[in-house]
């Protein structure tokens, strides 16, 4: 069974940083594919940054420069450098992975940046 643990939200002020981290067990860590996505109240789920097994990474129009997705796969996680927040970025952060054919998600960490 695999488990995503996130981690490392919280409150910051308008321009500043958080990393949120997505610890992962029960899978073979280092050829998943991991997505970060985040949900602000009244909005869809959306893709905010990807990275795949073999570090290929992408990422949405709204966070590119800004934000940057990297995984260390001796310690099973994945990490999203969120640089210059904005009001805009404020959302329920979650990391989601596929396996053979089922889709995981962990519970998400809430990020809340004030103005």
């Amino acid at each position: 069974q695999v488990q995503l643990v996130e981690s490392g939200g919280g409150l910051v002020q308008a321009g500043g940083s958080l990393r949120l981290s997505c610890a992962a067990s029960g899978t073979m860590f280092r050829l998943n594919d991991i997505g970060w996505y985040r949900q602000a109240p009244g909005k869809q789920r959306e893709l905010v940054a990807f990275i795949s097994g073999d570090g290929t990474t992408n990422y949405a129009d709204s966070v590119k420069g800004r934000f940057t997705v990297s995984r260390n796969n001796g310690k099973n996680t994945v990490y999203l450098q969120m640089n210059s927040l904005t009001p805009e970025d404020t959302a329920v952060y979650y990391c989601n992975t596929d396996q053979l054919g089922s889709r995981y998600w962990g519970q998400g960490t809430q990020v809340t940046v004030s103005s």
